[in-house]
């Protein structure tokens, strides 16, 4: 299982938000490549990082802040926010990064998430952003009609390398994770599912591994690692951990 600290960049900032909220931000580091190489040296092999500010315009915003980041560290980046456009993935996978997240893109342009995924293989992600069960999208300022498996069964056939599902209700609370909701989203869909919002501590990162055999392969970890909740030592541990025959 892999676990994913994230980078979520506000104004050139690594901050944290609350359930998405902008006018929640908490800097946690206005200096975002520091903050990668950090996480880099504590022993993670790849990054989350989402341009926030992107996600709602639509476009990048956070460009500089990622390039940075990207010429700091060797470990493999994921990337999301404001991402909607052929040609912005084409760079964004030029410059080095090594898998792109579309969220907003996965629903108002599926063709162009399945068209990229076919001629990259293992270099596009769908970003399935829920709030009681349905997607939202727009940085989750619109809450649509659409279900999340629903949406993610669109693109099981087209190569994408995996589902990132964030319970928005959950994300940056602290709150805890629901593992059982997540394994069930797991077990519908043919693609591996990276977990996101409310982890806090290693318990969750332990109640999501139990799901690693439906389909769960990884979790991308927030607040709680900038906090001290975990400990990035004893979590990157339990995640290499084989299952018992």
């Amino acid at each position: 299982m892999i676990l994913y600290p994230a980078i979520d960049l506000k104004d050139g900032a690594c901050v944290r938000l609350v359930r998405g909220d902008m006018a929640s931000a908490t800097v946690f580091n206005d200096a975002p490549a520091e903050q990668a190489r950090r996480f880099a040296e504590a022993g993670f092999s790849w990054l989350h990082v989402v341009d926030l500010d992107g996600a709602f315009a639509g476009h990048s915003v956070n460009g500089a802040a990622v390039r940075a980041i990207r010429g700091a560290v060797d470990i493999k980046i994921q990337l999301g926010g404001g991402i909607r456009s052929r040609a912005a993935i084409e760079d964004w996978l030029a410059l080095g990064i090594d898998r792109v997240v579309l969220g907003t893109a996965a629903l108002r342009s599926p063709d162009l998430v399945r068209h990229a995924a076919a001629d990259h293989p293992d270099a596009i992600a769908v970003g399935l952003d829920a709030r009681d069960g349905r997607i939202a999208v727009e940085g989750w300022a619109e809450t649509t009609r659409t279900g999340v498996i629903e949406l993610a069964r669109r693109f099981e056939d087209c190569g994408v390398a995996a589902i990132i599902y964030t319970d928005i209700v959950r994300d940056g609370t602290l709150g805890g994770v629901d593992a059982a909701a997540v394994g069930a989203v797991a077990r519908q869909v043919r693609m591996p599912v990276i977990a996101s919002g409310g982890i806090s501590s290693i318990a969750d990162i332990a109640a999501l591994k139990a799901y690693e055999p439906d389909g769960v392969a990884g979790i991308i970890c927030g607040r709680a690692l900038y906090d001290g909740g975990i400990d990035p030592a004893a979590a990157l541990g339990l995640a290499a951990e084989q299952r018992a025959c």
